[in-house]
Order: structure tokens, then sequence, then C-alpha cells
């Protein structure tokens, strides 16, 4: 699968997103190889597992000019990385644990010249700046995650949503909901949007800054 299954599912791209989306392949095939950031098994899916996975966000959250996105646990860059390239006058702030995989995401960002995007080698509990949404590719479960991001966002937000947490989730969560305490939690459910097999137990999380 190719950048023709983005442009399927987004099909008002601009050519210079097609460009960059298409250079994803070739970047995280060559980092991939050196530092292993996305497994083995999936770099040859990369565009339904990883990119048009991580888009699912966008089909939730279309992210609005000057509004700030955290990613936490980015990894290699996801999802934070294709949501960049998709909303290009959003800022992104990726942060993760491991060094290794920080530096891929800058080489990567610095290859598409996505200048709205900054990746730090940090914990999100030390992050001090506030944002707009949060957004995440299942590091934890939901009631160990939120203790990290708690009090890191914007009291004032414009979007169809509440400025609050996008957490992209597979399988049953209803004890894992019930188990966090959270509330105003919506669940919306990738296959509504995209219709591979691969999203069927595929879920956005959302819930609203508390």
């Amino acid at each position: 699968m190719s950048i023709e299954l983005l442009k399927h599912y987004f099909d008002d791209l601009s050519d210079q997103q097609v460009k960059q989306f298409s250079r994803l392949e070739e970047l995280y095939t060559y980092w991939n190889a050196q530092i292993n950031v996305v497994s083995r098994k999936d770099i040859d899916s990369l565009y339904l597992r990883h990119v048009l996975h991580s888009l699912g966000i966008a089909k939730v959250m279309p992210f609005l000019p000057a509004e700030k996105v955290l990613d936490v646990g980015t990894g290699g860059g996801f999802p934070g990385v294709p949501l960049a390239i998709l909303f290009p006058q959003t800022r992104f702030f990726l942060v993760d644990s491991i060094g290794k995989k920080i530096k891929v995401v800058n080489e990567v960002a610095a290859a598409l010249g996505l200048a709205n995007l900054n990746a730090q080698h940090t914990r999100a509990e030390h992050v001090n700046e506030r944002f707009h949404f949060v957004v995440s590719r299942a590091v934890t479960q939901l009631k160990d995650f939120h203790p990290w991001v708690r009090g890191k966002f914007e009291k004032q937000g414009v979007n169809t949503l509440h400025n609050g947490v996008l957490y992209l989730k597979g399988g049953d969560l209803c004890q894992e909901i019930s188990e966090s305490g959270l509330r105003g939690v919506k669940l919306f459910e990738l296959k509504d949007y995209f219709k591979e097999n691969f999203f069927d137990t595929k879920h956005v999380v959302y819930y609203p800054a508390q």
C-alpha cells in the first residue's frame, strides 16, 4: 500500500503534502535499518498501519491554524509527523523518553521541511508548555497516561471538541475507560472512516481536559 491509500481518504492534499507523504516510506526504511522505530513486519505496511492510522485523529479533529498539539511517546514520530504534514499551520511538539527515536523524528522532519514540528528527548511530565490537544498512540493505560498530561492544557479553545486528549487505542476499552475515572470520554471507531480490516477494532479515545 502506498500514497494512493492516503489520497483515497484525503483527496484535497496539496502537491507539497503529496510529496512529503510520498517520502515517508523511503525515509523510514532508511532510518529503521539503523534505529528500529517501526517493527520489521510493519515497515512494508507503513502507510496503512502507521501513517493512515495516525491520520485517524484528523478524521475526528481537524486541527486549526495556531493550535498547539503535544504528541506524547511519539516513538519514531507517530502520530505527530503525519499530522504535522496534514496540518502545516498547526504547531506540533513531539516528545519521547528514548533519545535515538527522537533523533529519527528530527531527521525525518528536517528532510521533509516540517517547520511546524519540534521534537525533544524528554518525558511528558517535564514539559512546561500548555497545549490545546494532546495526542498519543497506545503508550500505556489511560489511568496511567492521564497524570502525565494533567494541567498541560490551554484553557481557551475554539475547535469542535473542547481542548483535551485524542488517544489511538485498539480492542475492547470499556474496562480501561471505567478504571480511568475520566469524565466525558467519547469513542470514535476508525472503521467508520476507513474500510480496511486493520481498523475494525481501532478507536480514537477522546476526553476533555480535566
